[in-house]
């Protein structure tokens, strides 16, 4: 790595740094996430999916599952001949990627290796539909994620490959972000003023 790749690396990092004590601090995080929990329920209105990979919130993310929740009932009344499921990720830690296990509320739970809560002993779904959190976000559907580098890899071998929604707050966008050659751009972003990608 030379210089210029060290220097993009630190500026990354405070930048997530940054984007995340902003989103913690947010005096309306509350009101807002409201919102976005309205577009994304407006958006997923006529989808075709039955199956969505979501995420578990952390460090002030959106909470994008009381919207999958509603929307897994919203199915059950429509009486849908495939039941609609919601997935939420575990980390493999072999080939660092993720898989998606069945998530419901109430079902068990335990943290993964970060400490975060995925379900446990629930089946394998793949999803086709795939809400990913970001950090930040910015001209043409490119992410700012934690740099793990876990969704790329994981869009890389998924077959067929979901079509990917980012999750965001309209502070996390960044005009001027600049994405790397390995990122994979996102098929839409939502925030609370509604979908911003594509334009």
């Amino acid at each position: 790595m030379d210089n210029s790749e060290d220097r993009k690396t630190l500026e990354k990092k405070a930048l997530r740094k940054a984007l995340v004590e902003q989103r913690l601090n947010m005096p309306d995080r509350q009101q807002r996430a409201n919102t976005l929990q309205d577009v994304m329920r407006i958006w997923l209105v006529g989808r075709p999916d039955t199956v969505i990979g979501a995420y578990w919130p952390i460090k002030g993310e959106f909470d994008p599952l009381p919207a999958l929740h509603r929307w897994k009932e919203d199915g059950e009344l429509i009486d849908q001949p495939q039941p609609r499921r919601i997935g939420l990720p575990v980390v493999d830690k072999v080939h660092k990627t993720l898989v998606f296990h069945a998530w419901y509320p109430g079902c068990r739970m335990e943290e993964d290796a970060y400490g975060i809560p995925k379900p446990k002993d629930t089946e394998v779904i793949v999803p086709t539909v795939l809400f990913v959190a970001c950090i930040g976000y910015g001209p043409g559907g490119h992410r700012l994620g934690y740099g793990g580098g876990f969704y790329d890899r994981t869009l890389a071998t998924l077959q067929p490959r979901p079509y990917t929604v980012g999750l965001g707050f309209t502070n996390g966008f960044l005009p001027d972000f600049e994405a790397q050659p390995h990122d994979i751009p996102l098929d839409a972003i939502l925030n609370e003023n509604g979908a911003v990608w594509p334009v």
